[in-house]
Order: C-alpha cells, then structure tokens, then sequence
C-alpha cells in the first residue's frame, strides 16, 4: 500500500469523526497517516480524546499534540479508526501484524463504532493468506504451541505456526510481555470457529481474529475510496 494510499484512506475516514469524541487510535502505518490528519485538524480547532492502542502510538499522538486518556478514564469510546492487514466477508478482520492485537482489539470493543482503514489489496475471500498472529504467554510456550497445531488440524487447517521474531534473531514481545506466534493457515473458512478453538487453550491470550466489531471499513483504490460495511 502505497504512502498515497494511505493517506487518501485515513483522509476519508476523517469523515466519521465529530467533535467531542472519545476516539481509539490504531496501530500501524495506515493508522499513523490517520494520527497525523487528525493533529491537524485539532491544531485547527477539533476538540477529541485519544486512546491508544500503543507505546507507539501513544508518542505519534502525544508528540503532535492530540489529547490522550486511558481506557480507565474514558471507558467508552464513539469510535475507533484502525487498519487491517485483511478485510473478509462481513468484515472479518485478520489483524496484529504490527504486534498490538490485544490492545487494539480491547479499544475496538470499547468502541461504539470501529472503521477500518486500507488499500483494496487487503479485502480477500476466504482470509487465510496473512499469517494469523495469535498472543500467547511466555509460560509453557511449547505446550500452547502444541495445542494451537492441534486445535487448528482438528478444523482442516494446517500450516507453519512460527514463533515471530525481531531482526535481530530475538523473540519479539508485545506491549503486554506476551509473545506471538504467526500461523499460516493459508485459508480460514470458518472464523468463528477458529477463533473459539484458540480461546479454548489456556496459554492464548488474543488472536487477530476481528470478528463482529468492524462497522465499516474505508477502502482506498487507484482510481477513489470505497466505503464498505457488514
């Protein structure tokens, strides 16, 4: 997704914003060319609140100006505007390529609304291609690896379920001080239930599995912008 494309979604997803409100802040670069409009609409004189769903998002906010709070100061949110790395059928959501799954998923559901932002290449059918990240505790990782293999095989799935690591060779660990493993399923026909599988296994914490929570998703193609809903 091109910089430009980006850019003109987060632009036209500015539309769903009102002054006074309460608005989770995504994760990602589509989300911090989203960040970056808002500054300045506020430096012109919109009145929000952020809440966001990063360390790093949190300073993007921060450093241009954008007022913050935490979900324990403003426990209800009018909307939230994040990307995706997939948008499925009913706009399923494969999300937490960026690592932030857990608090993004937790502001989305804190949210009256959640608009989705990103390029056409990310609307698919079936979702699957995108590695799934699943959050896992550190604790007993080889046996809630294990599981996840298993539970996944049980629903036809199979594939590569990768411990995700930084550059550097080192095991890359959220915000919360989990860690992620990315399963490339390939195909997922059956969200819903996948993802009550995976949140059967005690040592997973989240997956990205987005399901029910997107109420529209802004789509940015060459020639405009799209706007799709469930």
């Amino acid at each position: 997704m091109s910089a430009e494309m980006k850019r003109r979604a987060a632009a036209a997803a500015l539309d769903f914003v009102e002054n006074g409100m309460k608005l989770g802040l995504g994760t990602g670069s589509t989300a911090d060319e989203f960040v970056k409009l808002l500054a300045e609409k506020v430096a012109a004189g919109l009145d929000v609140i952020g809440v966001p769903t990063s360390e790093r998002t949190a300073a993007l906010a921060a450093s241009l100006g954008i007022r913050l709070a935490t979900l324990e100061e403003e426990p209800h949110l009018d909307l939230t505007i994040d990307g995706a790395d997939e948008i499925g059928p009913g706009l399923v959501l494969v999300k937490g390529g960026g690592g932030a799954l857990l608090r993004e998923k937790i502001v989305a559901a804190a949210s009256a609304r959640m608009v989705v932002i990103a390029d056409a290449s990310k609307v698919v059918d079936p979702i699957g291609a995108f590695p799934l990240p699943i959050e896992v505790n550190p604790f007993g990782f080889g046996s809630t690896r294990a599981k996840i293999v298993d539970a996944a095989a049980a629903l036809g799935l199979e594939g590569p379920v990768e411990l995700r690591r930084n550059k550097d060779g080192s095991t890359f660990v959220t915000d919360g001080g989990h860690w992620i493993v990315d399963a490339s399923f390939r195909r997922i026909p059956d969200p819903e239930k996948l993802s009550s599988a995976l949140f059967a296994i005690p040592g997973v914490v989240e997956h990205g599995l987005f399901t029910g929570l997107a109420t529209a998703a802004v789509v940015a193609r060459a020639d405009g912008v799209d706007i799709l809903y469930p």
